[in-house]
């Protein structure tokens, strides 16, 4: 069974959805593709993951990087998880552009290439915004572009962990 519950973060209030096994979700109310992945049979309540999960929201927002990720429970193609993995490899503090990203998954999954669109759609679907840092992923120029919780909110995010961040 799935379960819900929320977490009142300085961006916004979170909807957390997790099972026994992981965090399945965490999305801003109202953003694009809001609760997506969320089976039809859930309830709200309080599992342990919720408290990891909301502990590592509360050192994150606190302006330090947690040192610890929360179980995830991703249910998504292959191509997705691959590309989440990459994700969970960026650095605090640190952003990689949507082409470098697309390098890096390229050689991971042992092909000639890879779209940076197809890592922008999944990105666009991440269900774990935030842990899973969609947010560190900038067009090449340095541009913003994209966020399902909005692009003032990712630079946001980027600012809360690493103030001298600047859009170009």
């Amino acid at each position: 069974m799935e379960y819900i519950s929320f977490y009142n973060s300085p961006l916004g209030k979170i909807t957390l959805a997790g099972t026994e096994k992981g965090i399945s979700g965490l999305w801003f109310e109202r953003q694009k593709y809001y609760a997506a992945t969320l089976a039809g049979d859930y309830g709200e309540g309080e599992i342990p993951v919720f408290k990891t999960a909301k502990r590592w929201l509360d050192i994150y927002f606190g302006g330090k990087n947690p040192d610890f990720t929360p179980a995830i429970d991703l249910r998504t193609t292959e191509f997705r998880k691959t590309v989440y993995e990459v994700l969970l490899s960026i650095p605090y503090g640190k952003t990689l552009s949507y082409g470098e990203t697309a390098k890096i998954i390229a050689l991971k999954r042992g092909t000639g290439g890879m779209s940076a669109r197809a890592v922008g759609s999944a990105l666009a679907h991440n269900p774990i915004s935030i842990i899973i840092p969609c947010h560190r992923v900038i067009a090449s120029d340095g541009r913003l572009t994209g966020y399902a919780g909005g692009t003032d909110r990712k630079l946001r995010l980027l600012k809360l962990e690493n103030p001298s961040f600047k859009i170009k």
